[in-house]
């Protein structure tokens, strides 16, 4: 009787392993699943832009303050990854030099997709869809899941947390072949480890050997065992630099930089899987400017397509598709709050508004990258906070860390949040001392199709932070802050904006409407008193003759109807 060799148990071992992964990671749980509910990865994972290398403190700058199509060609120039290659392919090619990194740090912000990456990885080496010859055997641990495991414990232990094979039968696998091995280790950054001095732990030099789960995983990182397999490590930039000092080389450092238009365009076509919706819905968010470019931000992409799908259902029309943009941008931050802040250290009225104070610092000082230390002494662990990016840049012969907001739309956003949480006497003096005096100067800007906040300098303003203000104020939008996190909007703030809103209208200026109407629209008061207002008095004065409108706005048959004598007089639409 002849038993089967090492080599064949491994072989049928491998099979039952990939067969287990094809049916595990074939579906994904949403935020908002209902128990028993999935959909399929390939309805949602939509391949992100990358970039592979780190960019420079001008081309961040970049980034954060363009908006629409400005942006889309920043992102697009900065993604150097073969598209059409697979991920894989992409971060472990070799370089201009011909070498081939052992270690691959893959970057993101929080809901930039670096999990659904790391489970399409898994997915297509169970399916057969990866092409390199060096990876036989893929294996993934969640630093998460790593968090709730006690005692000692050997890697080869660790690995079969997430699989379906016993440690023994991965040991062997490990053994056999392991510069055939390839380990994703995704969310580094949430991994609760002092990474203080480790000379005391016990050195390592076997998969199947006990040791504390710190030391374990620091020996995999570091290449004291496995010495020849690969590690893809996925990270938020706050620990970045924590695991370029851990990870043996040769090292690469990737970034995922998110969604172009394409890429948003491809995930509504999956989400919604029919192409009448998805063009209705995609066409609807292309024409503002401000969410197109925070879709670039896949979970913005869920979100807002979430949010659409149940409009479609309730039988409404595209054109109520969202309420608003601040909308969105609440939903994203709440989002955040629930499922990305597990560690914090913090309430989350204290995060919020030492954020907002941080904002709010940057736009009086026109700046959107914040040195480290101005960011210690306002906002507590920085490092544990979902919404800021941290930056490593060469300053001449030193590092320079520096931190930012995911998007200039972000800062102008939470200096809104941080608004409502004043007293009325703070709050209408901030009003008055920051817009008041700064509507015109800021307004010649704002109508400039060339204004250098949005496309690329450095000229931060208030003038979105009061349309965020209109937004947080709505009936809508306020409920749900107050509903989850107990944060009220005074009745003064939206009282406040009305009056300032009319104060601004009754100049006669309607260069102003343009942005009036956008503010009311955020507000999405019911009475429409402040419409009234402005389109009477601008049906009064016969519009100036001058004005040419460019509203990227949704209005129901009521307000068209008082649009109406406006858009007469309009000599350019």
């Amino acid at each position: 009787m002849s038993f089967p060799t090492n080599e064949l148990i491994i072989e049928l071992c491998t099979d039952k392993y990939k067969k287990w992964i094809q049916r595990e990671y074939q579906y994904v749980t949403e935020y908002n699943s209902l128990p028993g509910e999935y959909v399929l990865l390939s309805e949602r994972y939509t391949q992100p832009l990358i970039t592979m290398k780190h960019r420079e403190k001008r081309e961040q700058e970049e980034e954060m303050c363009s908006v629409g199509g400005s942006f889309q060609q920043l992102l697009i120039s900065r993604n150097n990854a073969d598209k059409d290659s697979s991920i894989l392919d992409a971060l472990f090619s070799a370089d201009n030099k011909g070498i081939s990194p052992r270690s691959v740090i893959l970057q993101g912000n929080s809901g930039n997709g670096k999990s659904f990456t790391a489970q399409k990885i898994m997915l297509d080496y169970a399916s057969g869809n990866i092409r390199r010859e060096e990876f036989d055997y893929l294996f993934h641990l969640k630093c998460k899941e790593l968090n709730l495991i006690s005692g000692e414990k050997s890697l080869a232990e660790l690995l079969s947390h997430n699989s379906n094979l016993a440690s023994d039968q991965i040991s062997q696998i490990l053994q056999k072949s392991p510069d055939k091995v390839l380990i994703l280790i995704d969310g580094f950054d949430e991994l609760r480890f002092s990474y203080s001095d480790t000379s005391s732990m016990p050195k390592l030099s076997h998969v199947s050997e006990k040791a504390p789960l710190e030391a374990s995983v620091k020996a995999l990182l570091k290449g004291h065992i496995l010495s020849e397999s690969f590690l893809l490590v996925t990270t938020r930039s706050t620990a970045t630099k924590t695991l370029g000092g851990l990870l043996k080389h040769p090292q690469r450092f990737t970034e995922i930089i998110g969604f172009s238009e394409k890429e948003v365009d491809e995930y509504f076509q999956r989400f919604f899987q029919n192409e009448e919706l998805s063009r209705k819905a995609f066409e609807y968010i292309k024409a503002n400017e401000t969410l197109i470019t925070a879709c670039s931000i896949p979970v913005i992409c869920w979100i807002v397509c979430t949010v659409m799908r149940e409009r479609f259902s309730d039988g409404a029309d595209v054109t109520s598709g969202l309420e608003t943009t601040t909308s969105i941008y609440v939903d994203f931050v709440l989002t955040l709050l629930e499922h990305h802040c597990q560690s914090l250290s913090q309430s989350v009225m204290i995060l919020l508004r030492s954020l907002g104070q941080l904002a709010e610092s940057g736009m009086l000082e026109k700046q959107v990258l914040f040195e480290e230390k101005s960011v210690c002494e306002t906002v507590p662990d920085p490092a544990g906070s979902p919404f800021l990016c941290k930056f490593l840049f060469k300053r001449r012969i030193r590092q320079e860390t520096m931190f930012s907001f995911m998007h200039l739309s972000f800062q102008e956003f939470f200096t809104a949040l941080y608004f409502i949480s004043l007293a009325e006497r703070e709050f209408l003096d901030k009003l008055t001392e920051r817009f008041h005096s700064q509507t015109q100067s800021y307004l010649a800007l704002y109508l400039d199709e060339k204004f250098p906040l949005k496309y690329g300098c450095s000229e931060p303003h208030f003038l979105p932070v009061i349309q965020f203000l209109c937004g947080l104020s709505n009936k809508e939008v306020s409920s749900s802050l107050k509903e989850t996190h107990h944060l009220s909007v005074p009745s003064f703030v939206q009282a406040q904006l009305e009056e300032w809103i009319l104060h601004v209208s009754s100049n006669r200026d309607y260069n102003l409407l343009p942005f009036i109407l956008h503010c009311l629209y955020e507000l999405h008061e019911k009475d429409l008193a402040g419409v009234r207002h402005v389109l009477g008095s601008a049906e009064q004065d016969g519009l100036l003759g001058i004005v040419v409108l460019n509203l990227k706005l949704n209005f129901a048959a009521e307000e068209l109807k008082m649009l109406q004598p406006v858009l007469c007089r309009t000599p350019e639409l």
